[in-house]
């Protein structure tokens, strides 16, 4: 598998206090990406961190962008993966797949690819 980049995602009470205090504590840069959600990025770190709200318990789910996710999801299904939820792509071109891990921790495959009849 080649992975092109990852992010974790924490489902938090508070969105802007955990962006806080990785922005002022820990030097990530905080950018807004909807519904209340924030990503927290740093020059050095390959990871992206993305906060959003999550009640009344925390959560946390990872996500690793791929080279060629439809290769991917064949050589899981002959391994026997748990995959969660099936390849699918939603709006905006990105295909997406989901695996649970025996501890229940969501782990998310992705790949953008343009939508149909865009350049």
């Amino acid at each position: 598998m080649r992975i092109l980049g990852a992010a974790i995602t924490l489902g938090v009470s508070d969105p802007a206090a955990s962006s806080a205090f990785f922005c002022t504590h820990l030097g990530f840069r905080a950018t807004p990406i909807g519904d209340g959600a924030i990503s927290l990025e740093r020059d050095d770190l390959d990871v992206e961190i993305i906060v959003r709200q999550a009640e009344p318990d925390p959560d946390v789910q990872m996500s690793f962008d791929v080279a060629d996710l439809i290769t991917e999801q064949e050589r899981l299904t002959e391994e026997g993966a748990p995959i969660s939820e099936p390849l699918s792509r939603a709006a905006g071109g990105m295909l997406l797949l989901r695996l649970t891990d025996p501890n229940q921790l969501e782990i998310a495959l992705t790949q953008w690819t343009p939508p149909a009849g865009s350049h």
